[in-house]
């Protein structure tokens, strides 16, 4: 996402208009897929990717007339089970699609999206609030947009209660995109948040069930094996990052740093030992390792014999995972996921509380120049 909307700001400084695909529900929970984001340029050609299939097909299709009529619609669609699954969707594959018109020229699009960009590029939390509405005559849609920081400082400018949007932001805005309609206005709320990303050292049968499951509460998720029959896209499909390495022995580099969570699921506890002594010295939040208590101590035990100390093995969380008594890989993948997920919240509270409390407090507001 960080480099779309790096493009897309790219885009709009050079003074190139585009459409907008977002997949979202009519409203309430959303399907997995929701967020998809894909920008359709003038030329025909796109940026990211809603997840193919036919929706993507029918997106950059509407994409074109958007830019042709100057227009922001929404359609709704009702894939197949093939279609579906390909998608990763619940509930059918049923939702809305949304197709914004971004123009170049208006400057509120040139700040919002360049201010969306420097959130990403710095890790830092907010959320991207699109409102819809009916314009006088009941015709085309509106749209307005504008970004809320934790400070409730707002770049960009809509005509909204203060009060709603802090609605908005307390609740369901946390998961990746929440659909509300309030005052005869549609509301797309999209949460931009540092949600780190996770190595999976593996790409064997439990592999399978994590990426998905990581890639599905907003991690971004990279599997690495030096097996071309495992680290393949018939076992992982999109958006989960491969990388076919030579040898876990010798690991590539890595961009690790204290936003990426380390999960090692090799073959067997030799590859798990070697994997750990090239990461266990990195800046990672989190280090995981599978297997029993017996393992992790003689693994421990051969680490310690290569010169690492006490408080280095104890940033290694072994036995992996929250203990719900998981037997099977899929509940083995859950208590993985859900481990992440207690580490990653947990970092943010933190991060929170050093910035101080600013809930309640009114958006200030920041706007583009005449």
């Amino acid at each position: 996402m960080k480099r779309l909307y790096r493009d897309m700001a790219g885009l709009l400084r050079n003074g190139e208009s585009f459409a907008v695909a977002t997949i979202f529900d009519k409203v309430g929970s959303a399907p997995r897929g929701a967020g998809a984001k894909m920008a359709i340029r003038g030329d025909g050609s796109i940026l990211g990717s809603i997840g193919g299939g036919r929706l993507e097909a029918d997106a950059m299709r509407l994409g074109r007339e958007s830019l042709l009529s100057r227009r922001t619609v929404t359609q709704t669609f009702d894939l197949t089970g093939k279609d579906a699954a390909g998608m990763d969707m619940i509930c059918g594959g049923a939702g809305e699609i949304l197709i914004e018109f971004i123009d170049a020229d208006d400057a509120n699009n040139r700040l919002v999206y360049q201010a969306v960009t420097d959130v990403l590029e710095r890790g830092e939390k907010a959320w991207l609030i699109t409102v819809l509405g009916k314009n006088a005559a009941g015709g085309d849609l509106t749209r307005q947009q504008c970004l809320v920081k934790p400070d409730r400082t707002m770049v960009g400018k809509i005509d909204c209660d203060p009060y709603i949007l802090e609605k908005l932001l307390a609740g369901p805005a946390k998961i990746v995109l929440h659909a509300e309609i309030l005052d005869d206005q549609r509301f797309l709320v999209e949460a931009l948040r540092p949600t780190g990303t996770v190595f999976i050292f593996g790409a064997g049968h439990l592999s399978q069930r994590i990426a998905p499951l990581s890639q599905s509460v907003g991690f971004r998720t990279v599997v690495l094996d030096d097996r071309a029959d495992y680290a393949n896209r018939q076992r992982f499909p999109e958006p989960t990052e491969i990388m076919q390495i030579e040898s876990l022995q010798r690991l590539p580099a890595l961009a690790i740093d204290e936003n990426s969570y380390l999960v090692i699921v090799t073959r067997g506890h030799l590859y798990d030992r070697i994997v750990l002594q090239q990461i266990l010295r990195s800046g990672a939040a989190y280090i995981g390792m599978i297997g029993s208590r017996s393992k992790r101590d003689l693994v421990f035990k051969e680490m310690a014999e290569h010169g690492y100390g006490e408080d280095e093995l104890a940033r290694v969380t072994a036995p992996i995972g929250t203990n719900i008594g998981a037997e099977t890989p899929e509940e083995l993948a859950v208590s993985i996921v859900g481990e992440l997920i207690q580490v990653r919240a947990k970092r943010e509270r933190v991060d929170q509380k050093e910035r101080g409390n600013t809930s309640g407090r009114c958006c200030q507001i920041l706007t583009p120049n005449a």
